[in-house]
């Protein structure tokens, strides 16, 4: 989607409306520094309230999701177009929390490494030396779980047994045990532990 085209679609249909931003936030109930945000592309509408805005401009969703006008003879094609856009800019966004993870924890286990040999060789063995050693391996598991949380949000497994689609907690994303593809983990709906296969949605 294009946050620029679509906040200067809403100013557009605004404006033929008659309405000033104050005005439109007033009868969205939101500020007029939000109303702004969409108009400049900084921002998109919530989607709790997309369907008002939409209601008060005398525009449908998937309109304002094209910023345009949708003729009706090519609103399939435009709205096949839109769904396809946003599946592309999903599948994006979840690659990029997923090298994003990798990297997090590559870059804590080099940090903790280094940290670790640099304590074991300028500090004499003793309490403060362990006390050092222990508080790294804190600060190593923090952006660990971190990352666990952005391999959590980057889409769904597949059970091999019954093909539930589900999202794993963090114990299950933990497992070690997995390729490139699947992960052995446990079915939240049969209960078996099988080699899920990994979506990028649901």
């Amino acid at each position: 989607m294009d946050q620029i085209k679509i906040g200067k679609f809403i100013a557009e249909c605004r404006k033929n409306k008659n309405l000033t931003q104050a005005q439109l936030s007033e009868k969205l109930n939101v500020t007029d520094r939000a109303v702004s945000k969409w108009e400049t592309g900084n921002a998109m509408p919530d989607s709790n309230i997309m369907l008002k805005l939409c209601s008060i401009l005398g525009i449908d969703v998937n309109e304002l999701l094209c910023g345009e006008m949708i003729d009706m003879e090519k609103k399939d094609e435009q709205l096949n177009d839109l769904i396809f856009q946003m599946a592309t800019n999903e599948e994006r966004y979840h690659k990029r929390l997923k090298h994003s993870s990798y990297m997090i924890i590559a870059i804590s286990l080099i940090a903790l490494i280094s940290i670790i040999t640099v304590i074991s060789l300028l500090i004499p063995e003793c309490g403060f030396q362990y006390f050092l050693i222990v508080v790294s391996v804190i600060l190593f598991i923090i952006p660990c779980l971190i990352a666990l949380k952005f391999k959590v949000e980057t889409g769904y497994y597949e059970c091999k047994n019954c093909q539930n689609m589900f999202v794993p907690n963090y114990k299950g994303i933990a497992v070690l045990m997995q390729t490139p593809t699947k992960k052995l983990l446990k079915c939240t709906k049969c209960g078996k532990w099988t080699w899920c296969k990994k979506l990028s949605k649901k």
